[in-house]
């Protein structure tokens, strides 16, 4: 086995163009190199054998990380998501298996840029099933055309992707929908259309309505009467209990009530349990 290359070249230092020129001048490994490295790494887990093996593969992240560039996120941000992966790949790479690292990396570095993306791409997260993510990262590309799709053509999407044609459609809304502040801050220019169109100048308060102010206290006023009604019901025990368990603000214990009339926690969470029933019952029928 012939000597492994050395890594003597300077860290980069300023943009992310000096980054990408730095990781296109860090040697390849030729197989015999990246075999040696992943059965040191997997079989005594040396570091700084697993070190050579991500550095030797940055410009791979680099590669996958700008086909993702159209999705309005720093490419910085993408690179660095996609390292995470690389490092993830190397951790788990069984150099037995007999394929390369770059191979058995790229799933590894795609999935943390698309973890990344969907959070990031929107303040809500705009995919949460499998098929909703599968939909996301195919839907541009698959698109014909610029605008809305057609029916056939959101359906010729879904058969090709293995969705439901209502996937297809509602990530069609999502992607085509934008982030918008519920009030502009102090700083945005007053004449801008964006604060006339924020949601805080055109959303009903409803706090301070006098038919709703209202209505909520003749609810709690019946609410009210009703548990009392309801808790008249009870047994003394029973409304002991309640009261001991739920209200007062020392709230006494199953073992405490359990000593206090002589029986078991468990009797006495049985209680408490049936007297809750009971007033669950006597209020759906007031």
């Amino acid at each position: 086995m012939k000597q492994l290359q050395k890594y003597d070249i300077a860290l980069p230092i300023g943009s992310i163009d000096a980054y990408i020129h730095w990781t296109n001048r860090v040697p390849m490994l030729t197989p015999e190199e990246e075999l040696d490295l992943a059965k040191r790494w997997h079989e005594s887990q040396d570091l700084e054998a697993a070190r050579k093996m991500v550095m030797a593969h940055l410009r791979y992240v680099v590669r996958i990380a700008r086909g993702f560039a159209g999705y309005g996120l720093a490419q910085a941000d993408l690179i660095q998501e996609g390292n995470i992966g690389l490092m993830k790949a190397v951790k788990r790479f069984d150099p037995s298996v007999g394929v390369r690292l770059v191979s058995f990396a790229v799933h590894w570095i795609k999935a943390e840029i698309h973890e990344f993306i969907i959070k990031n791409w929107r303040i809500v997260k705009i995919a949460t099933t499998k098929a909703q993510r599968k939909v996301f990262f195919n839907l541009r590309k698959m698109r014909k055309r610029l605008g809305w799709s057609s029916l056939a053509e959101r359906e010729a999407v879904a058969k090709d992707l293995g969705v439901p044609a209502k996937v297809v459609e509602d990530m069609e809304m999502r992607m085509d929908s934008y982030d918008m502040a519920y009030d502009m801050s102090d700083h945005d220019d007053d004449n801008t259309h964006t604060r006339i169109v924020a949601p805080v100048n055109y959303l009903e308060d409803k706090r301070y309505d006098p038919a709703l102010l209202t209505e909520n206290n003749d609810t709690l006023i019946q609410n009210n009467s009703g548990l009392a009604a309801a808790f008249s019901q009870l047994d003394e025990r029973s409304r002991d209990i309640l009261q001991q368990r739920w209200l007062i603000e020392k709230k006494a214990t199953l073992h405490e009530l359990a000593a206090k009339y002589q029986v078991s926690a468990e009797r006495v969470r049985q209680l408490e349990k049936q007297a809750m029933q009971k007033l669950k019952k006597c209020m759906q029928a007031a």
